[in-house]
């Protein structure tokens, strides 16, 4: 889930930017290029944590501008297939529902759902609803919290995309 990883990332420099605090500068960049941003092999980069070693730069021919490569330690977020995480629902449809966990949108199919939750469209707005017996019906909605499994990622160069269930024990609406 959350890891503290060692990165490298080259950043670009322009002349006017050099001076007495071009490490800051460099810093500052790396911090503004990276936290938020998203990479297919480490995951989400939540926060730079440490800056470890700011190499030598090397001036690039004809542009006037200086590579310069960075070291430094982050904390990611990398889901798993497996992993049970507490979502926000952002979006239901009669195909399912869309949850939020964090920067990692996670799509539930209705096949994923328990069969006893059925979908209401004339609902303001829409929702998945379960009448059991005598208790206050549980309901899929718009800002319901949901605890749910992953049962698969798929992770592109910039961005990762999660399947989950609803379907096990000790799933489903928290509040």
């Amino acid at each position: 889930m959350f890891f503290h990883i060692t990165m490298e990332k080259d950043l670009l420099l322009l002349p006017q930017n050099f001076g007495p605090n071009l490490k800051e500068h460099l810093q500052q960049k790396l911090v503004q290029k990276m936290e938020g941003s998203c990479s297919g092999r480490y995951g989400f980069v939540i926060c730079v944590t440490d800056v470890l070693d700011t190499g030598k730069g090397k001036i690039r021919e004809g542009a006037g501008l200086v590579t310069f490569p960075m070291k430094f330690q982050a904390i990611v977020f990398r889901p798993f297939k497996g992993e049970v995480l507490d979502a926000k629902v952002v979006k239901v449809n009669k195909l399912g529902f869309f949850a939020e966990v964090g920067p990692l949108l996670v799509f539930v199919s209705k096949h994923l759902i328990p069969k006893d939750m059925r979908f209401e469209a004339q609902t303001n707005p829409p929702s998945y609803v379960s009448q059991i017996s005598d208790e206050q019906p549980m309901r899929i909605t718009l800002g319901s919290e949901v605890r749910l499994k992953l049962i698969g990622t798929r992770v592109d160069a910039t961005e990762i995309f999660a399947i989950g269930s609803i379907k096990e024990d000790y799933l489903g609406v928290i509040s």
